[in-house]
């Protein structure tokens, strides 16, 4: 067993670290992008896109903007667009957008208004989880 500051999965390997966005945390801007290599945790709201590993939106969470991961897990709000490996909607998830997937999963009672399709190839589920790919290159000065 792992001591108190390093947690560890059951299989005996350390644990993803879990990033979270708290409930009284709101991030807003315009063309704005999170890169998370590890697990994300949204309870907040986020006006952007969200590229990581595995996403999950909480009850209070709410995302406008598209997410995309190898794992989306909903329990919360989305206006925008899901793209992942494996995408679960659960029960109080709302989601206004369309959803790309390989794997969908949606419960009973979950609110869904968009449209559903397989990726056209692997690189549209693929997140970016590079922070440089987002950054404009910077022209040197004359």
């Amino acid at each position: 067993m792992g001591s108190a500051g390093s947690a560890q999965s059951t299989s005996g390997a350390p644990a993803k670290a879990t990033s979270v966005i708290g409930s009284d945390f709101a991030i807003i801007g315009e063309k704005v992008t999170l890169v998370c290599r590890s697990k994300l945790l949204v309870e907040g709201e986020v006006i952007g896109d969200i590229n990581g590993d595995d996403v999950t939106v909480g009850e209070s969470g709410m995302v406008t903007g598209t997410i995309t991961a190898r794992n989306i897990t909903m329990h919360g709000a989305l206006k925008g667009a899901l793209r992942g490996e494996s995408v679960t909607l659960h029960k109080t998830a709302r989601v206004d957008g369309d959803i790309v997937q390989n794997t969908l999963v949606v419960a009973e009672g979950a609110q869904f208004d968009g449209r559903v399709r397989p990726p056209h190839d692997a690189s549209e589920l693929k997140p970016q989880l590079d922070p440089a790919a987002f950054v404009p290159a910077i022209a040197p000065a004359a």
